[in-house]
């Protein structure tokens, strides 16, 4: 493991310490946390936070694939914010966790824009 230098700065972090991080509702109550990212390859751009939902020690949970621009990081949480209830979540377009890649259907990324009603990151 590097030092924290390597891992943070003041505006970058690594994706090793995003992935595991809590998602919360503005009010502060759970929602998941962030399983993996999946990055633009040509870009480099982090475009989806894949999100685990529900479940106990991982039975039962639900991956959902939240564009990253639906995200907001709250320092005073020490979580990324998304303003959903668990009924909008759990109708929200879900994909496997074990690596599926979202861009290769683009129909279904605009349906997870639209649903999420995030600006489309190939239109950016």
């Amino acid at each position: 493991m590097g030092s924290t230098t390597t891992n943070e700065t003041s505006t970058l972090i690594a994706s090793d310490r995003v992935e595991g991080t809590a998602v919360r509702r503005p009010n502060g109550d759970s929602l998941g946390r962030i399983e993996r990212l999946m990055i633009e390859k040509t870009s480099g751009r982090v475009v989806y936070a894949v999100m685990s939902f529900g479940g106990f020690l991982g039975i039962g949970e639900g991956y959902y694939t939240i564009p990253w621009s639906a995200l907001h990081f709250n320092p005073e949480m020490d979580a990324y914010q998304i303003d959903l209830s668990e009924e909008q979540l759990r109708g929200a377009p879900q994909r496997s966790a074990e690596g599926q890649d979202p861009s290769s259907d683009r129909a279904w990324e605009e349906h997870v824009h639209r649903y999420y009603n995030a600006h489309p990151y190939w239109m950016a």
